[in-house]
């Protein structure tokens, strides 16, 4: 089994920040990419941030210059740093990791439960 677990959401005023965090879990061989996806209410889930386990990241255009994901390979952790929250970030955010569980496994993705951040004053 493996687990995606997320916490640091919450209700946060426009123009502040929050730090989202996202521990795996379980039995890991290797976690290549991880990322962060959200969902608001009555919209599809999108991509936010991604980084390769050598680091390379991709973020969505709407969040650029606002977010910077990290990641801890040594604690199999993923980060989201987000400042200058506007309300349209309002979403349910998803951390994805694309995991091998065992030599000769093939290579699947993983999603937390997510957690709620919503920006509003």
């Amino acid at each position: 089994q493996v687990h995606l677990v997320e916490s640091g959401g919450g209700l946060v005023q426009p123009g502040g920040s929050l730090r989202l965090s996202c521990a795996a879990s379980g039995s890991i061989l290797n976690i290549y990419t991880m990322g962060w996806y959200r969902q608001a209410p009555g919209k599809q889930r999108e991509l936010v941030a991604t980084i390769t386990s050598g680091g390379y990241t991709n973020y969505a255009d709407s969040v650029k210059g606002r977010f910077t994901i990290s990641r801890d390979n040594t604690k199999n952790m993923v980060y989201l740093q987000m400042s200058s929250l506007k309300p349209e970030d309002t979403a349910v955010y998803y951390c994805h990791a694309n995991i091998r569980r065992r030599i000769g496994a093939p290579r699947d993705d993983y999603w937390g439960q997510g957690t709620e951040v919503t920006v509003s004053s």
